[in-house]
């Protein structure tokens, strides 16, 4: 007893188009006649016939915020080479205001986040927006204060 589900090996022959009046699909290959759609290359998706389309009358909606955010991501080992370079001092509280005073990052730059890429070696006092859990254990081991502001 066989079930109608059963996969057989079934080969249908391919169509080949444009090979003759007999074949069914000759002179014009099933494309109709002259016009637009019957040449080849021809992308008509959205096409309204001039009339302004439909995606284009409508307003854009969804994941598109008007304020976003810009976030300034710090790598530790980047602390760690501004310490050395001493273009930042260790007994400052570090946040993005100081930070931006001393020109290390951007003014446009609202939010500012700690990422615990490399080591870090200097006891530091920094407040930012968003922590990784990896950089909150590396500063705290080395003896340095991580505080985050504006938890919402």
């Amino acid at each position: 007893m066989t079930s109608l589900n059963t996969t057989h090996s079934i080969k249908i022959k391919k169509i080949r188009v444009g090979r003759g009046i007999g074949s069914g699909k000759g002179k014009t290959s099933g494309r109709g006649a002259k016009g637009q759609k019957s040449r080849s290359g021809v992308a008509i998706k959205s096409f309204e016939g001039g009339q302004m389309p439909l995606y284009r009358r409508l307003p854009k909606r969804g994941f598109n915020p008007i304020v976003k955010d810009k976030i300034a991501i710090i790598n530790l080992e980047n602390l760690q080479n501004l310490v050395d370079k001493k273009r930042i001092k260790t007994e400052n509280i570090l946040n993005l205001t100081n930070l931006k005073k001393e020109k290390i990052l951007k003014k446009s730059f609202t939010k500012f986040k700690i990422l615990g890429n490399g080591n870090i070696t200097v006891k530091l006092n920094i407040e930012a927006d968003y922590a990784s859990n990896s950089a909150k254990k590396k500063i705290e081991k080395v003896g340095g204060k991580l505080t985050l502001i504006n938890l919402k």
